[in-house]
């Protein structure tokens, strides 16, 4: 791991100057306290505030940023007024990074910035994510990539370096909480973000609130699934208040990209 940690630094510093791409977890986390410890004054963090992004994770950032003395710019994003985001499809993440990386771009060229960062890890190649070709089109780097950083990695690095996001549970844009095509709307978005955080407040850690019209379906951590049933009526309530009708525990459990379950299944029967 000393090796990992000494090629990641290699790399950024090979970068001379970075704008980061900080959405708050793990992965860009690293990649921002690396960019700061090696480039110093050459870099800033940004973050793309939209409703898609979680209230809890924009106070979040801006803490972990401050407690780096990172720079950090927060600057609104508008995916959802981009043809073809609020639909749905499955290229959804395709648009949501140009939206980033379009904004990024200028962003970074404001401040002299060479190069713009993503937390993209090795993992992330082996899933459905467009947003990596969108990240390819415009020039976007991933260091963590580059440095064959795998998730369990970037994690066992991040606990040396002792960050606090090292163990934080996996993050995931608010959009990825509704079946492909199912139209995100602001207030659809509002009522997802608001069952997770009182969830989160229950004590829950990882999970989600997977959007099906009427019905929200829970994922959340198999070692916590009797503690839920234990407080599914209190859970239920919570989902009514928020105006679901009802509210189904995914006996699975939580698991990273569910919604992609579906298309897998799709594209057997195409």
């Amino acid at each position: 791991m000393d090796a990992k940690l000494d090629r990641l630094r290699e790399i950024v510093r090979g970068y001379e100057s970075a704008l980061v791409a900080f959405s708050g977890g793990a992965d860009s986390a690293l990649v921002l306290k690396i960019a700061h410890d090696e480039l110093g004054d050459r870099m800033r963090g940004l973050v793309a505030v939209s409703p898609t992004m979680a209230r809890r994770e924009r106070a979040s950032a801006e803490e972990f940023a401050a407690r780096l003395g990172a720079p950090l710019d927060m600057i609104e994003s508008h995916e959802l007024e981009r043809p073809g985001f609020a639909q749905n499809p499955t290229d959804r993440c395709y648009h949501c990074k140009a939206e980033l990386l379009e904004l990024a771009r200028p962003h970074a060229d404001r401040f002299g910035l060479r190069e713009v960062l993503l937390g993209t890890n090795l993992d992330d190649l082996g899933d459905h994510r467009p947003g990596i070709a969108a990240a390819r089109e415009r020039g976007a780097r991933a260091p963590l990539v580059e440095a064959e950083l795998t998730k369990t990695e970037v994690r066992a690095l991040s606990r040396t370096l002792g960050l606090s996001t090292w163990d934080k549970p996996q993050l995931a844009c608010l959009s990825s909480r509704f079946p492909y095509g199912t139209e995100i709307t602001p207030q659809r978005l509002a009522q997802v973000d608001r069952f997770e955080e009182a969830l989160h407040d229950l004590g829950f850690r990882q999970l989600r609130v997977r959007f099906h019209g009427e019905v929200a379906r829970l994922e959340i951590e198999e070692t916590e699934l009797h503690r839920a049933l234990e407080m599914r009526r209190e859970i239920a309530a919570l989902g009514r208040d928020l105006g679901f009708t009802y509210v189904a525990l995914d006996l699975v459990g939580f698991r990273s990209g569910a919604m992609n379950e579906g298309l897998v299944a799709l594209r057997r029967y195409t």
